[in-house]
């Protein structure tokens, strides 16, 4: 972006006060925000220019003045300048005493000081080369007012600004700086669509060239206002803030209702039938003439049709909608570009319809499709219950011969042991006769005891 793009704005708010005049004239973090755009009393002088010098990032001020607040433009993404104060002291943006106020950005900072000290003052950073100093009594915000009439669903541009001594102020990165929000305060008045909507928050304005924005940097603010809002009457509230000032301005005005009304008409055969949108135009409103019509058709299957209607003749209208064949949801979504009756053209969203084309359901089956069907079920009831008699025979089959295998082998297990057992009780009997008959008998046995000599010797 060429330099000249990156002027410096460094803004310097002097304002000098006596004991009789208000210091709520000049620009203070801590205030309450006003309702209104604040003024600076009359009897305030501005300091002169000749009060305030620039040399190399340096400027001096005197013993008369009570507060101010520096706009320093930076390069890029630079950090926050360092301020020396006459006496040597410095100041950061994360260090400083809790009379000043600091914001800052990534082009820039915004600093309210409170009772600067008179003397020469310094700015250390990577300030914009070629920059100069405006003396500002006051900053306060210029908001444009919305329209009247203004509809539900208008496209509307609405800009702001910031002001400083009635001159724009210009900086690039204040948009980063300065935060603005844009409300919409139900009056709660009976019979109104908005009766308990209370604070809605409707959107912001923004610096940086997108949407309706024209130019990026240049000072003008425009909103993105979302009035797809509940008609009836409000208070149109704009804040603009950061953490070293807040600025407050409101305007009351009445949202009315859209003047076109939207219908999708159903065919009698949806599947045949020829599927409409009726359009409803309030022409005590608006201009039939100039009325113009754009709209697509959103469908399954990646179906989008373009719709236009250019001109209208008659308050109440029909569009014809093409021929729709596949099952399921339509959207239908569009704007319309039209002439108020006292001649102010506006662009209206209007609501989106929907539509769906069911696949209808197949004829009862006839008596003999019912039989069919009867003696299928029959049949297949039959073979399932063959195959489990089958099943439960080979089964009951398989178990008894597994039963029988196993008591034959039982059996014959039983028959072996029996043997084996009788083998070996006759085996047991010879063995015991044969003892029997080598043992001697009783009339045998010398029971007599040896003599008593037979035992010494």
């Amino acid at each position: 972006m060429p330099m000249s793009c990156h002027k410096l704005i460094l803004a310097l708010c002097l304002a000098v006060t006596t004991p009789l005049v208000s210091v709520t004239s000049v620009l203070a973090a801590d205030q309450e925000p006003a309702q209104k755009v604040v003024k600076s009393p009359k009897a305030a002088p501005i300091v002169g220019l000749e009060t305030a010098s620039e040399l190399k990032n340096r400027f001096r001020i005197d013993h008369m003045v009570d507060n101010m607040t520096l706009l320093v433009e930076r390069e890029y993404g630079s950090a926050p300048v360092v301020i020396v104060l006459p006496d040597g002291s410095k100041w950061y943006a994360n260090r400083h005493p809790e009379s000043v106020k600091w914001v800052d950005g990534i082009t820039g900072d915004i600093i309210y000081i409170e009772s600067p000290m008179p003397g020469p003052w310094q700015l250390v950073g990577k300030v914009v080369p070629g920059s100069t100093l405006k003396k500002l009594s006051k900053l306060e915000i210029e908001v444009q007012p919305l329209p009247q009439p203004i509809f539900q669903g208008e496209q509307v541009k609405i800009v702001a600004q910031l002001m400083g001594d009635a001159q724009r102020v210009r900086m690039p990165g204040l948009d980063f700086l300065v935060e603005w929000t844009a409300h919409f305060v139900s009056k709660h008045r009976a019979g109104d669509e908005n009766f308990a909507a209370g604070d809605i928050i409707v959107g912001s304005y923004k610096d940086n060239g997108e949407d309706y924005d024209e130019k990026p940097d240049d000072g003008v603010f425009t909103s993105n206002i979302n009035v797809k809002q509940p008609w009836g009457d409000y208070e149109f509230v704009v804040q603009a803030r950061n953490n070293v000032f807040e600025r407050q301005i409101s305007f009351p005005f009445r949202l009315s209702p859209r003047p076109i009304n939207l219908e999708v008409i159903t065919p009698d055969d949806p599947l045949t039938g020829q599927w409409k949108i009726m359009l409803h135009v309030d022409s005590a409103v608006l201009q039939l003439a100039e009325t113009h019509f754009s709209f697509e058709l959103v469908g399954p299957a990646g179906l989008q049709l373009p719709l236009t209607v250019n001109g209208l003749t008659e308050p109440d209208s029909e569009l014809d909608l093409p021929t729709v064949t596949e099952f399921g949801s339509y959207r239908i979504k569009g704007f319309v570009a039209t002439t108020t009756i006292t001649g102010r053209e506006i662009v209206l969203d209007l609501p989106e319809l929907f539509f769906n084309l069911i696949q209808p359901p197949e004829p009862p089956p006839s008596a003999e499709e019912l039989a069919a069907v009867a003696a299928q079920k029959a049949a297949e009831e039959e073979e399932l219950a063959k195959k489990d008699a089958m099943f439960w025979i080979i089964t009951i089959n398989t178990i008894l011969l597994v039963l029988g295998v196993v008591g034959l082998i039982v059996w014959r297990k039983r028959q072996s042991l029996a043997q084996a057992l009788a083998a070996a009780e006759s085996r047991l009997l010879e063995e015991a006769s044969a003892n029997s008959a080598a043992a001697p008998s009783l009339d045998e046995i010398d029971l007599t005891m040896p003599d008593e000599a037979d035992k010494d010797r």
